[in-house]
């Protein structure tokens, strides 16, 4: 593995858990987020975790075998959350699963939706999931992927959409809980569809994201930039961008400049002296080209200039993130000062996440507090 990959590692510790099993429960470390994924048997739910948080090629999942027992996964990268996949046969509220402690905490409940197949018994599945859960937890963010689009045409990926979201929000209403909020997607794990969805998802559990956003924005309206994506350099989920409207074709091209980095570095590595004279001349940078200095991974970047002139530029803000950015060739000669407004991005950003370690540090400190005064009057 090169030096590049190794940094920007992402820290996975699964745990399975069989039927009738009690469910696993640590007061200190389970206060991270949770992303529930549920859905029926064979509508992707695990290939979905297998595709976005392990790299998995798309055209393997077929061989995966189907879940049948509760896989819960710690992450552990920019931001430490819980992956649950639950099998499609469990029913959540039933003995032996204690639905406040599953449902309980704050995070997202993604439920998967095979588009390709007869969904009406998804959607009561659907409904019922979504009318407990919500009894239970009304901060809960509901989110649907209408999955396995890749072979329907645009047409009918739009009509199916409307479909499951009209029957959905009708039945619902009937129940007299038209005011619970669900969010669609469109999803493949054969497209960025999938990170697209993942992206917004994760960004409503980061409570730093208007300053992330708000940040992106100063740098942009400073440097000449058009667009910024602050990606997690493993997943290829984008945690901010800054306020101008996201165009799938941008993000497509800056989630694959990740990509195609983390191959070179790959085949090439890097060296401590490695530094290309081009980067200071991007006249020197053809079509097919790239320069970049890889010294330490927090200071990794990248340039490649594309065809239409348009320059991608890659930044290492920490071992977990990376600044992509599209901008224009002639905006790119007062480079000096894109590498100026950037170092004081990093400092900004390094602040922030600064300010949620200490953060964290306290919650923790005080839960073990909590946990002590509670052992203490027991034994007492």
């Amino acid at each position: 593995m090169s030096n590049f990959e190794e940094e920007y590692s992402l820290h996975t510790n699964s745990q399975d858990i069989g039927n009738g099993e009690e469910l696993p429960e640590d007061p200190i470390q389970d206060h991270r987020p949770r992303l529930l994924i549920m859905g029926q048997r064979r509508s992707g739910k695990s290939s979905i975790q297998k595709v976005v948080f392990h790299k998995m090629p798309a055209n393997e999942t077929l061989f995966l075998e189907a879940t049948n027992k509760i896989v819960k996964e710690d992450i552990t990268s920019f931001i430490d959350f819980q992956v649950w996949d639950f099998p499609g046969q469990i029913n959540y509220f039933d003995a032996p699963y204690d639905a406040n402690m599953i449902f309980g905490d704050y995070g997202a409940l993604i439920f998967v939706i095979d588009a390709q197949d007869d969904y009406i018994e998804a959607l009561n599945r659907l409904h019922h999931t979504v009318t407990r859960a919500y009894k239970v937890n009304p901060d809960l963010s509901f989110e649907v992927f209408i999955h396995k689009v890749d072979a329907l045409s645009d047409e009918y990926k739009i009509d199916t959409q409307r479909d499951i979201q009209q029957r959905i929000t009708d039945e619902l209403a009937d129940h007299d809980l038209e005011h619970v909020h669900l969010n669609f997607y469109l999803t493949s794990i054969y497209d960025h569809s999938i990170f697209e969805a993942f992206s917004k998802v994760i960004q409503k559990l980061i409570p730093q994201l208007p300053t992330l956003e708000n940040l992106l924005n100063i740098l942009c309206a400073n440097s000449g930039i058009e667009k910024a994506f602050l990606f997690d350099v493993n997943s290829k989920i984008y945690i901010a961008t800054d306020s101008s409207p996201v165009d799938m074709q941008s993000y497509e091209i800056c989630s694959d400049m990740i990509d195609v980095i983390v191959d070179i570095s790959e085949i090439y590595g890097r060296t401590n002296s490695y530094r290309d004279e081009s980067y200071d001349d991007p006249s020197q940078i053809d079509a097919n080209g790239s320069s970049g200095n890889y010294e330490t991974a927090n200071d990794a970047s990248s340039l490649i200039k594309l065809n239409n002139g348009t320059i991608l530029c890659l930044r290492g803000v920490n071992r977990f993130l990376a600044l992509v950015c599209l901008l224009r060739a002639d905006n790119f000669e007062k480079h000096g000062l894109i590498d100026y407004n950037f170092q004081c991005f990093k400092e900004a950003i390094a602040e922030v996440f600064e300010l949620k370690r200490r953060n964290a540090e306290r919650a923790k400190h005080e839960r073990m507090g909590l946990i002590e005064n509670v052992d203490d009057s027991i034994g007492g």
